[in-house]
């Protein structure tokens, strides 16, 4: 593809060689490490679930008394297939007995490493296969109903009542959407739990939860059947249960989930240990069941200037493709965000957007980018709202953007009303349409704003990517060079929860799932 923007090649590679040995040095620290959501995940997959007398969830319960034996550096697989071994019982059960003061896991008699393993494959290889059996139904239904054309309609519910959420999710498909993010309610990201069943109480959002998912998912499969379109599915495989959020959401279809790296540690002081090691098996899932990962760079425009700050979004849209590449997550998986948050009274700020939405898709060809709608310049005056919220949808369809948000024009008001919904839907439509092959048709000025905004942000975010593979990832976060804001590498939400990996641990998912053996 041609550079409409003249960028040098060369700073592209070499910011893209920067991030690769950032991921890299991160990696060598993952792989000493898991987690007690990580852990936690592994039971979901092996079939745990359920909660307590006290409603405690049950793969919390096991963890939790694994942990304060000192087994978790073997890692639950072992224990769990220990076990089995020594009780003849299934994980399920095994796991209620615990649950029900009855079994000290890790005081059984122990077996060999490899009969553990034994035990627990044939659980690995049908949990895999009921993955696959999602994976296979959503490509079915795909090819026999077909989809949006891109960017795909992409908007939000959040009624905190999961069946108040159906209603309204099914009204925003009949209305145009194509994609359907249910917004997790307040503050569950910093939750070291997943909450179990339906649910119908949330402020600002619904909470995430394994039922919950599989109520939607039927919904927009109803509805999908209904106007001859599939429509996708998106919440937030981010927080403290990052991992097990996934897994929910490979077993349950969700297609897009938001999943980023670094998020969690500056917006939701998360401790930076935690949430690197719980990123890398939340996103093995995410690349082995075809889900699109949803990163969080335009959050950082929230907090930062966006003529300023530009730089540290495309720095972290590397970053965050380099991690997704580590764990075998294809390009076409990869919606790395960016958000349309310049100042509008800033003359020719239309030209910068238009600079860093094209220099986003120059750099990233085959990603699924995922823009974001005008946010922290949204006044509640609905009529400019709109405005902004078209220029926005022209952006996108000019550049060819992929998983388009959809601006509100009552942003600012309140969560959206479905007709709220409605007016974005249209709007978006009328521009999509009107303007679908602008880009084919415009060049850009040679050395004018646009081309030169485009080589200033790469050049920046180059150098910048230097100074962090010099540094570490850990270092620069500390110093608070992403959205302005700073975080110990000790400090945050779940460091408890961070332990290192004995010589005998093993995690049967995650080579099985990058396509190997364990």
């Amino acid at each position: 593809m041609k550079s409409k923007l003249n960028l040098d090649q060369k700073v592209v590679d070499s910011a893209r060689a920067h991030a690769a040995h950032i991921a890299r040095d991160m990696q060598d620290f993952i792989e000493r490490h898991t987690t007690v959501s990580t852990e936690r995940t592994i039971l979901r997959f092996l079939g745990i679930d359920g909660v307590d007398d006290v409603d405690n969830p049950l793969p919390n319960v096991v963890v939790d008394q694994i942990k304060e034996a000192g087994g978790l550096p073997t890692g639950v697989a072992y224990w769990i297939g220990n076990a089995m071994v020594q009780t003849g019982k299934n994980p399920q059960e095994i796991a209620e007995e615990v649950g029900a003061g009855k079994l000290e896991i890790t005081k059984l008699p122990t077996c060999t490493q490899e009969e553990a393993k034994q035990a627990i494959m044939p659980i690995v290889h049908e949990t895999l296969k009921k993955i696959k059996a999602q994976t296979a139904k959503r490509e079915e239904l795909i090819g026999r109903l077909g989809e949006g054309r891109e960017p795909y309609k992409y908007v939000i519910v959040a009624t905190g009542n999961i069946y108040e959420d159906v209603l309204q999710a099914q009204a925003a498909a009949r209305q145009g959407a194509d994609i359907i993010a249910v917004i997790r309610t307040t503050a569950q990201s910093l939750l070291d739990y997943v909450p179990f069943g339906a649910t119908t109480e949330g402020f600002g959002g619904t909470y995430a939860t394994q039922e919950n998912f599989r109520i939607m998912r039927k919904a927009l499969d109803e509805v999908g059947e209904e106007i001859g379109r599939y429509i996708r599915l998106c919440n937030y495989s981010s927080g403290m249960c990052m991992p097990e959020i996934a897994a929910m959401g490979a077993l349950e279809r969700l297609d897009v989930m938001l999943n980023d790296a670094i998020y969690g540690i500056l917006f939701r002081d998360i401790n930076m240990q935690r949430t690197i090691v719980d990123q890398f098996m939340s996103r093995v899932i995410i690349g082995y069941c075809g889900i699109i990962f949803n990163s969080g760079e335009d959050n950082y425009l929230t907090t930062d200037d966006a003529y300023e700050a530009g730089h540290t979004v495309t720095s972290s849209q590397f970053i965050n493709e380099a991690f997704a590449l580590l764990a075998n997550i294809k390009e076409e998986q990869m919606g790395l965000g960016h958000a349309f948050e310049m100042d509008p009274s800033i003359e020719d700020g239309f030209l910068y957007e238009l600079a860093q939405a094209t220099l986003t898709r120059e750099v990233f060809p085959k990603a699924r980018l995922k823009y974001m709608p005008p946010t922290k310049f949204m006044t509640g005056n609905i009529f400019k709202g709109h405005v902004q919220d078209a220029l926005f949808n022209l952006i996108a369809v000019w550049t060819n953007q992929s998983l388009q948000l959809l601006g509100m024009l009552t942003e600012a008001i309140h969560t959206p009303h479905m007709h709220d919904r409605y007016l974005s839907i249209e709007n978006a439509e009328y521009v999509f349409n009107n303007a679908r092959h602008l880009g084919d048709e415009i060049e850009f000025k040679e050395g004018g704003i646009i081309q030169s905004r485009a080589q200033d942000v790469i050049k920046k975010a180059d150098a910048l990517l230097a100074e962090i593979e010099e540094e570490g990832l850990f270092s620069t976060i500390e110093k608070g060079k992403f959205g302005g804001v700073k975080r110990p590498k000790d400090g945050g939400h779940g460091l408890e929860g961070v332990s290192i990996k004995g010589d005998n641990y093993f995690n049967p998912f995650i080579p099985m799932m990058l396509g190997g053996e364990i």
